[in-house]
């Protein structure tokens, strides 16, 4: 077993090394929202823990792992299993806190793709499809995530981000692809710089939430 401490609540919690339980905080059938697999249908896994505490975050809930319940990783794979959609996003609060091999080798022996979202600033667990890498200023990503991620999606906040968000693209591979995206609260100030950015610098693209703008989870 092994303790991962939340340095923001200072909470405690034990888990499998070998990943066979999981701090599951919600579990769902729904379209992806954002990033490259925009509107393509996915069961989501939030596990519960993060240490690195954004101020901007909306699931400031995920953070204290000890509010969701270890689960049975075997019986979180036989709720994916169930829905038409054949891939799995895992996300959190911060999934990489876990040791997640056990977790995408069951689902890929059933033929689900396996995707994550992380801030990468943990090392990298478990065989993935695609790597959602979204990189946060108050714990850097771990450089054994930057060269397998599929896609870099920054959250943009203030000015100050894109320039933080270009220290990140010379960091990953030549084939992730670069995504900048509001953070939602701030979404009117900040397109119109966005769209300016990427006309003048196309190599990224915008992602939005458009879960939010559908109103599903």
């Amino acid at each position: 077993m092994e303790a991962i401490v939340d340095r923001k609540i200072a909470s405690v919690y034990t888990v499998p090394k070998d990943g066979t339980k999981l701090p599951l905080m919600e579990h769902f059938y729904t379209i992806q929202g954002e990033g490259y697999h925009t509107g393509k249908a996915a069961y989501f896994i939030r596990l519960g823990g993060c240490d690195i505490g954004c101020h901007w975050c909306d699931v400031k809930e995920s953070w204290d792992a000890n509010l969701h319940p270890l689960t049975d990783t075997d019986w979180i794979v036989q709720q994916a299993e169930q829905y038409p959609g054949k891939a799995v996003v895992v996300t959190g609060g911060e999934p990489l806190l876990y040791n997640l091999d056990y977790l995408t080798s069951e689902l890929q022996k059933r033929g689900i793709q396996t995707f994550i979202e992380t801030s990468g600033a943990y090392p990298l667990s478990g065989t993935w499809d695609w790597i959602c890498l979204s990189p946060k200023k108050f714990k850097g990503p771990h450089p054994t995530v930057q060269p397998q991620a599929g896609e870099l999606k920054v959250i943009v906040f203030n000015k100050s981000d894109f320039a933080w968000a270009e220290e990140h693209a010379a960091q990953v591979g030549p084939e992730t692809r670069l995504f900048l995206q509001p953070e939602w609260s701030k979404a009117d100030q900040m397109m119109p710089l966005i769209v300016e950015y990427v006309k003048n610098n196309p190599k990224w693209r915008i992602s939005l939430q458009t879960h939010k703008f559908l109103n599903i989870p």
